[in-house]
């Protein structure tokens, strides 16, 4: 047991106040040591991320809790992995702080379950006992940070912050790409073939030479997939069809005679 529950628990015998986390002490059972640089904070516009929690000690769960809620956001907390399962937040927004050493299967078990299940909820490890292979086996399976305890407070809110940030880009790359997809079962099928042609730098003249059409036709073509994709240029849909894995080889084929 760390010094510093003991010195909670004194503290709490005596009735005396637990330093403030504002104070840059944490009273915590982590072992956290204090910073004087500054924290990273939550933005205003943020939607609200949650950081879960899942650690099989009370006193590091509202340790954590505290920090957490010190700097705007929100904290929920699990004794262990059936608890979180069981509630659901596996597609929550926000990210995961989760210790190694947990009753049953170890929070790095877990880990490779949640990447295997395709869970993308990035996940933040702490340990008392890690090694190299640990932080290795960690990192490599996609872990945002790997921190060994004692851990200060600022290296712990820094890499809570990157791992929120990094789960809003996706999500808000998921809900694009999801967009175009929708734009894109809006496009005929010939609209479809024009579209990728010249995304891959086709001319009209050649697109028309290819699919059998007249250059005005294709032309008309091109115009409706761009006003559909609400594309301004070329270059956005080269882009678009990036982001939706779309080549010549994937594009719905119609018959040449078919304007």
């Amino acid at each position: 047991m760390y010094e510093e529950i003991n010195l909670r628990r004194r503290a709490q015998n005596h009735t005396c106040s637990l330093p403030r986390l504002s104070d840059n002490r944490v009273p915590t059972s982590l072992g956290w040591r204090g910073s004087t640089g500054e924290v990273p904070m939550a933005r205003p516009d943020d939607a609200q991320p949650t950081v879960f929690v899942i650690d099989d000690d009370r006193e590091i769960r509202d340790a954590l809790e505290t920090l957490v809620r010190s700097v705007g956001l929100r904290a929920r907390l699990f004794a262990s992995v059936p608890d979180f399962l069981s509630a659901g937040h596996t597609d929550q927004p926000g990210c995961l702080v989760l210790d190694v050493r947990l009753p049953g299967r170890s929070g790095l078990d877990f880990h490779d379950d949640l990447v295997r299940a395709n869970v993308r909820l990035p996940v933040i490890f702490m340990s008392g006992f890690a090694d190299v292979p640990m932080s290795v086996r960690a990192l490599k399976a996609g872990a945002v940070e790997f921190l060994t305890k004692p851990v200060r407070q600022q290296d712990l809110l820094e890499a809570i912050q990157l791992a929120v940030e990094r789960d809003r880009t996706r999500r808000e790359n998921d809900a694009a790409i999801a967009g175009l997809r929708v734009s894109y079962g809006t496009l005929t099928p010939r609209e479809s073939e024009v579209m990728l042609l010249v995304a891959t730098g086709r001319l009209n003249k050649q697109i028309a030479n290819d699919l059998g059409l007249t250059e005005a036709t294709v032309k008309v073509h091109r115009g409706q997939a761009m006003r559909k994709m609400q594309a301004r240029s070329v270059a956005d849909l080269v882009r678009m069809s990036d982001k939706l894995g779309l080549s010549t080889e994937t594009a719905p084929k119609t018959s040449v005679k078919q304007n």
